[in-house]
């Protein structure tokens, strides 16, 4: 057997934080892009060594993937995303082609620039359209109009092995009929993945503090249920399978690899201010997370060779759980013997109820468990 095939697999995430604009749903760990040309050039060397530092604890894996995701990693230098991408080829063997992915904003100025990141080594653009109607993008505060982002995705889907377009639903205002146009009007652009994210108030956001001051209600939940119909109906008419709750694919090719590692429970290095991983260390499942500060982050690296600010084994409990939450998202579930640190007293109502599916071993949420999955993990872990 080669070498190549016994190698566990690991995917690498690398956190830009930098945004042009910072949008008032986000509560992700982003700074302004504005006037920190120097300290990006610190951040880009701070994460190649961790990098390296990763590696040198597992160094016998085979790389499946590398995400440049942020904040808006097509603002990067295209030559640094090469760089790191190299980087992550030469520390971690693969038999063949990797994934690589670039999350991106579809302002003209950065489209431009599809094709530099296209010759860096991306093979993959994940492109934040969020919305194809010119009302929605100004209340979603984005730097674009309708017409960039469909010119964005047409230049993307030519410079691109592969195109995911993102689009976020349950708007102010928005019915289901407008909803199945856009959806229709977006799987036309050329992207063979879809990513429609129903939009969610975090707190501490803008959206959060205006929804508390009365300056416009969320969607109510039933009309959110029917968007998220909708969603289904229209994306499967159109030759795509949800092979994820958020996430749509026109055949297994065109699933995002990467995500696949999350919701799979595999090794993930990550590198950048407020990375998550989860490595293999010692036999032991461990969680890291990054400084989230940008010179604090670099202040680590410079300390102790890792980003890390926290480092934590992970026990049979909370591995399960987490193999409970991300694996039942999928449409290929969880093994149930991944499961068996916890209770699952209510798995037999669950199945009764048509919630929840056992097949070879698997467990499954069925398309009407998924509309209530946080109903049906809870009664699952607890």
């Amino acid at each position: 057997m080669r070498q190549a095939e016994i190698l566990a697999p690991v995917a690498v995430y690398i956190h830009w934080p930098y945004c042009a604009r910072i949008c008032p749903y986000c509560d992700f760990n982003v700074v302004r892009d504005r006037g920190r040309k120097g300290e990006q050039a610190d951040l880009v060397a701070a994460i190649a060594r961790d990098l390296q530092a990763q590696a040198a604890l597992i160094p016998d894996r085979k790389l499946v993937s590398v995400f440049l995701g942020g904040g808006t990693p097509s603002l990067m230098d295209p030559a640094a995303a090469a760089d790191l991408v190299a980087l992550a080829r030469r520390l971690w063997p693969s038999d063949g082609e990797i994934e690589v992915t670039l999350e991106a904003n579809p302002t003209d100025a950065e489209a431009g620039r599809f094709d530099a990141f296209a010759q860096a080594g991306v093979t993959r653009l994940s492109l934040g359209v969020q919305s194809l109607d010119d009302a929605a993008l100004a209340f979603l505060g984005r730097n674009h109009d309708a017409a960039e982002g469909r010119r964005a995705a047409e230049v993307a889907a030519k410079a691109f092995p592969r195109l995911s377009l993102d689009l976020i639903y349950a708007l102010p205002g928005q019915t289901p009929e407008a909803w199945a146009t856009e959806l229709r009007t977006a799987a036309a652009l050329g992207a063979e993945h879809v990513s429609p994210y129903q939009l969610t108030l975090e707190p501490g956001t803008p959206f959060d503090r205006a929804v508390r001051r009365g300056r416009f209600a969320p969607a109510d939940p039933d009309l959110a249920g029917s968007l998220y119909d909708v969603t289904q109906e229209t994306l499967e008419g159109l030759g795509f399978e949800a092979y994820e709750v958020s996430n749509h694919a026109r055949g297994e090719a065109a699933r995002s690899r990467h995500n696949l590692a999350y919701w799979r429970g595999e090794d993930y290095v990550g590198a950048g201010p407020g990375a998550h991983g989860r490595l293999t260390l010692d036999g032991v499942r461990t969680a890291t997370e990054a400084a989230k500060g940008v010179r604090d982050y670099i202040a680590n690296v410079d300390a102790t060779g890792r980003g890390w600010s926290e480092r934590e084994a992970l026990g049979p409990v909370a591995r399960a759980e987490e193999r409970l939450i991300m694996g039942l998202r999928t449409l290929e579930g969880v093994a149930l013997d991944e499961l068996a640190p916890l209770p699952l007293h209510r798995l037999r109502d669950l199945e009764a109820a048509a919630l929840v599916r056992l097949i070879d071993g698997r467990l499954i949420a069925t398309a009407k468990g998924r509309v209530v999955l946080d109903r049906v993990i809870s009664e699952l872990a607890t």
